[in-house]
């Protein structure tokens, strides 16, 4: 299958891979048929690599509807995304949806998926952001022309997503990787390990992310490798991710932070690309 270059992400997610992927091509495997991806996300690497068959998972369900949506009818999305117009009280508006529950659980699929790229492309340095209550609430970003509707690529990624065999899922990432067998190639994206108290970001979903999540992670990652399954992680290169993937081979990648809520913080920053595979 061709690759199309106007197949790329249609969100901005933190953590974000896109920078990344010319430093990551060396990096892969020289063949990839099968591809998972438990912590999909904004999904860079997915739609660089274009593979014939891919299992996608993310516990954000809005998230994982923005694709089914865009898989299963991309032109009512594009219809409706149509309607959206990028002022402050529209936006609240929008963004306030949710705190109705009985309101937002009467909107179809279409209206939910695309109030999720709507408030992303409007939203304050595109950050998808929800509180504890599992409410976006990321304020309005005041753009002058932001890129609402970006039809190409929706469509280029419904093309995509219809000629490949891709599984989505919204399961814990350890039930996706048990039912991955050898010869496919997994890649590892979770929620990095802060670099200081002040440095976490788990806001995408309700929860965190510990650092007992991270070694029960890295204990994944173990099964993978003693049932020769390859995998490639990404996290921040603090001594505590270090020490835990010690027995692997890890890469230093220099990767820009691009979401900050003050602009000097965002800059360079080391992070490691973990392999169990040459």
């Amino acid at each position: 299958m061709k690759k199309n270059k106007l197949v790329a992400p249609v969100l901005k997610w933190v953590g974000g891979k896109r920078q990344l992927l010319e430093t990551f091509q060396p990096l892969l495997p020289r063949k990839i048929t099968t591809y998972c991806e438990p912590f999909v996300g904004g999904g860079a690497l997915l739609f660089h690599l274009q593979p014939k068959t891919a299992y996608i998972n993310d516990i954000n369900p809005e998230l994982i509807l923005v694709y089914s949506v865009i898989k299963e009818n991309v032109e009512a999305l594009i219809a409706e995304l149509e309607k959206y117009e990028n002022t402050a009280e529209y936006f609240y508006s929008v963004r306030d949806w949710d705190r109705d529950r009985v309101r937002y659980d009467a909107l179809t699929d279409i209206q939910k998926a695309a109030r999720v790229l709507y408030l992303n492309k409007t939203c304050f340095n595109g950050l998808y952001r929800v509180n504890n209550a599992g409410e976006f609430n990321s304020p309005f970003g005041n753009y002058r022309n932001p890129n609402i509707v970006n039809a190409p690529v929706l469509r280029a990624v419904s093309v995509y997503f219809n000629s490949a065999d891709i599984h989505m899922t919204i399961n814990d990432y350890s039930e996706v990787l048990k039912s991955i067998s050898n010869g496919a190639f997994v890649y590892l994206d979770p929620p990095y390990d802060p670099v200081s108290e002040t440095a976490s970001f788990t806001g995408y979903s309700k929860g965190g992310f510990s650092r007992a999540d991270q070694i029960r992670l890295r204990e994944c990652c173990d099964d993978l490798s003693a049932r020769g399954v390859k995998f490639m992680l990404s996290n921040s290169a603090t001594q505590f991710i270090l020490e835990q993937y010690a027995a692997y081979n890890i890469t230093i990648v220099q990767a820009k932070r691009a979401v900050n809520s003050v602009a000097s913080k965002r800059g360079d920053v080391d992070e490691v690309v973990v392999r169990n595979y040459e």
